[in-house]
């Protein structure tokens, strides 16, 4: 990492340092919007329960209902559900996704499209809920078009990022709000940790952060370990000799964690679909059912959001992977696993490799989304501070992508002079 930050700062890769300036100020754009609160409205109070993945992910924009509250989500939703689509389900997208390039234009055009209406509509349903008391139906379009407004200038920044920046876009907008979230949680837990007057109560306190920080770390190392945890499978093609095979030049890697936290967002979307109703029907009898057996907090509702976690582990990385069209791709470039037969051999056996695999992702996925549950029901901590939850994970993902994506165009750059000294 020394080694790359040395390149980094020689005059030769001065355009990659305004790129990076770059990034920098739009996701400063970015975190200011977060404060600009849509005009008329006030802070939402309530618990958030399911929709503190979003207002995380946000920068804490939800809970002051800016003008960003609803950020890259809908079109995170939009984008998925594009992905399902495109697995023979909607012929024409499946279509589009066999034409290169200009189809994958085309899907992205419509996958924004797509991500605007949903932001609409999201946005129509939450002022509705928030504000249905106090408010009329043409306050509710007023609100829904500034918070569709917001996410449409997001896609437009993550764009700008993208292609004159480092690292998606969208990707570095969703980490920036979750790390612009972090000092007010320790700040919170700081304040709520150490208290009392005497020396020995301080003491006792600031013990009492540094564990929590201690704990944080270690879960934090623990998903870095995770993320770059991988299985390798062994391909060997027809026409590469023996000696290529022994030295592991050609593997296709399979990592733990493959559907990363896209299933989190899956079970997360499932179990906000009864509290929207029950917050747009405003029925109390619904509201007190909702609350008491689909509710993180109570057991019912956390079985099955673990559950749902598990299912959509399996789901989301099969549909990913698909060991049939992988085997029959193996078989058609004249590769084949050493000892496994070509055709449905193969595809059985990467079968088998996904179910074990995806087990332990999936563990560690339903550990991860948990921890901030449980830790907020043993703790007397404010529902602000956590530990671990899939925020980390995505920050982790977006940051070591980034870090790749920067080390590799360095050394791309590096290779290119020796070859023209040559």
């Amino acid at each position: 990492m020394n080694k790359t930050m040395k390149q980094l700062f020689t005059p030769a890769n001065k355009d990659i340092r305004h790129r990076i300036y770059f990034t920098l100020v739009c996701l400063a754009i970015f975190i200011v919007g977060c404060s600009i609160r849509v005009p008329g409205t006030n802070n939402v109070n309530s618990n958030l329960g399911f929709l503190e993945l979003l207002n995380s992910m946000g920068g804490g924009a939800f809970k002051n209902f800016s003008i960003f509250a609803l950020g890259v989500m809908p079109y995170i939703t939009a984008s998925i559900i594009m992905q399902l689509l495109e697995m023979d389900i909607v012929p024409y997208f499946s279509e589009l996704a066999k034409q290169g390039y200009t189809g994958r234009q085309k899907l992205n055009r419509i996958t924004r499209y797509m991500g605007i209406a949903f932001a609409f509509i999201e946005g129509y349903a939450f002022a509705f809920a928030f504000y249905g008391k106090n408010g009329n139906p043409i306050e509710y379009l007023y609100i829904a078009t500034i918070l569709t407004a917001g996410t449409a200038f997001l896609l437009w920044l993550g764009d700008q990022i993208t292609e004159k920046g480092i690292g998606n876009g969208i990707s570095l907008i969703i980490m920036a709000g979750i790390i612009a979230t972090l000092p007010e949680m320790f700040i919170t837990a700081f304040t709520s940790l150490v208290t009392g007057s005497t020396a020995q109560a301080i003491t006792f306190g600031v013990v009492k952060f540094i564990l929590f920080v201690i704990l944080y770390l270690a879960i934090l190392i623990g998903v870095v370990f995770i993320e770059e945890s991988e299985r390798r499978l062994p391909i060997q093609y027809a026409n590469k000799s023996a000696s290529s095979y022994d030295k592991n030049t050609s593997y296709m890697p399979i990592k733990v964690n493959s559907a990363n936290v896209i299933p989190v967002i899956f079970a997360s979307s499932v179990m906000s679909i009864p509290s929207i109703i029950a917050a747009v029907a405003n029925k109390e009898g619904l509201t007190l059912f909702v609350q008491k057996y689909l509710n993180y907090s109570s057991v019912t509702g956390f079985i099955i959001y673990i559950v749902l976690i598990f299912l959509f582990s399996y789901f989301y990385t099969f549909i990913q992977m698909r060991p049939d069209e992988f085997a029959k791709n193996l078989q058609e470039n004249g590769g084949y696993i050493p000892g496994i037969r070509p055709g449905k051999d193969t595809e059985n056996y990467l079968s088998k490799i996904l179910s074990r695999i995806t087990v332990i992702g999936a563990f560690f996925l339903s550990v991860l989304a948990g921890i901030p549950i449980i830790f907020s029901s043993v703790s007397s901590l404010p529902t602000s501070v956590s530990i671990g939850g899939t925020g980390l994970l995505i920050v982790v993902g977006v940051a070591l992508e980034t870090y790749k994506q920067l080390e590799g165009s360095l050394l791309t750059r590096q290779y290119r002079r020796s070859y023209r000294r040559r």
